[in-house]
């Protein structure tokens, strides 16, 4: 293998160049890449070697051209590596590993020269903040489908993801049945009520002093409650169908949006509730016109956390009774029938969902809070 390739006359311009460089030779020295035969042929081994000697290359072009060798090396070798690992589970050899983590390299080399880049239009710095962590999570997923099927690792104790994504592809009716369950009916109706109810208790505590006295230490030991000890209360008091998980989000996601609306009521600066006391303003006229506006990163923190909060509150609230769906209930059957790949499907799920409902409230807050020098970048 070694007479195929000459690395002498390659000359990287980066660590991770050079790093990648010196784990290719080390490949060459270590080869074979795995035990079972037939392998990986000729023709794809070189080919892998190829692509990634020409994204060690990359450097040495103008940096819109380099980051596209960069991309395509990295990514073409690792998609080579795992086509020929599947099929051969647990037969890799240190040289599968070394060609791995040359093409993991290459691709951080390919993210650093991304973020170098300034984009002149809108949209381009719009694509560029999507690409670089989409890289980032792609290359997760790659060393996770590399490490088990390289290792052999048994797929009940850790299915690849492309075994998951083929279970996900399998049970969308089922998986569609358990997301319309648990958070269309029961997350975004405790999490509808529940920020609600505290926004409006934090207006009536900022209002009236006896209020914020008792209801902050109150919030504070209530929101320190197990979600374990609250649930099966909840089931027992409303039953084993969503409203008990709506109960449950509603108790998690009260009390940080009470804490939250009432710090962010006292951001305002004295000078500013002055100005407003010299023009004869209402408490409500104050409330509205200035210590709102004041309060709305405090709110919309409160909003993202518990968009998080209300998703797993559910979810863990349906592993002590509800009806025959629901994602906390498959996850835990699944679990006892041992079916990991389903339950990995269902975190995936999960997971997707959680970040979607985060970034709608981000994106409304961005629209509401563009005045903001967060949002501004100022």
């Amino acid at each position: 293998m070694s007479s195929l390739l000459s690395l002498s006359s390659i000359t990287p311009r980066s660590w991770q160049g050079y790093a990648a460089l010196a784990l290719l030779a080390g490949a060459i020295l270590l080869w074979p890449l795995v035990d079972a035969a037939p392998g990986y042929g000729i023709a794809t081994a070189a080919l892998i070697f190829l692509l990634l000697l020409l994204a060690i290359e990359a450097d040495n072009f103008p940096p819109a051209i380099g980051v596209v060798l960069l991309f395509l090396g990295a990514h073409g070798a690792a998609w080579l590596l795992l086509a020929g690992i599947t099929g051969n589970e647990g037969t890799a050899r240190a040289s599968f590993y070394l060609l791995l983590a040359a093409a993991w390299l290459l691709a951080w080399r390919c993210v650093t020269v991304l973020s170098a880049l300034r984009p002149t239009s809108r949209w381009a710095a719009t694509a560029l903040r999507l690409i670089i962590p989409t890289i980032f999570g792609a290359w997760i997923l790659i060393i996770w489908e590399a490490v088990t099927r390289g290792a052999g690792i048994p797929f009940i104790l850790l299915p690849p993801p492309s075994a998951i994504g083929v279970r996900i592809a399998n049970s969308l009716p089922m998986l569609a049945a358990d997301v319309r369950q648990t958070i269309f009916k029961a997350v975004i109706f405790g999490y509808v009520v529940g920020s609600g109810a505290g926004f409006l208790a934090a207006i009536a505590a900022d209002r009236v002093p006896f209020l914020r006295r008792g209801l902050l230490p109150i919030g504070n030991m209530v929101s320190a409650l197990p979600i374990i000890g609250v649930a099966p209360i909840m089931v027992m008091w409303f039953g084993f169908d969503w409203q008990s998980k709506a109960a449950v989000v509603i108790i998690m996601t009260f009390f940080p949006m009470l804490v939250n609306t009432v710090a962010g009521l006292a951001a305002s600066g004295h000078m500013e509730r002055d100005l407003m006391r010299t023009y004869a303003s209402s408490y409500w006229q104050t409330l509205f016109k200035l210590r709102l506006p004041a309060a709305a990163p405090f709110i919309f923190n409160a909003l993202k956390i518990n968009s998080t909060l209300a998703l797993i509150g559910a979810i863990v609230a349906e592993f002590f009774g509800t009806p025959v769906v629901g994602m906390g209930f498959r996850i835990s059957t699944e679990v006892g029938r041992m079916n990991i790949d389903m339950v990995w499907a269902e975190i995936a799920v999960a997971a997707l969902a959680g970040s979607v409902f985060y970034g709608v409230v981000a994106l409304f807050e961005r629209a509401v809070t563009f005045w903001h020098p967060s949002v501004r970048g100022g």
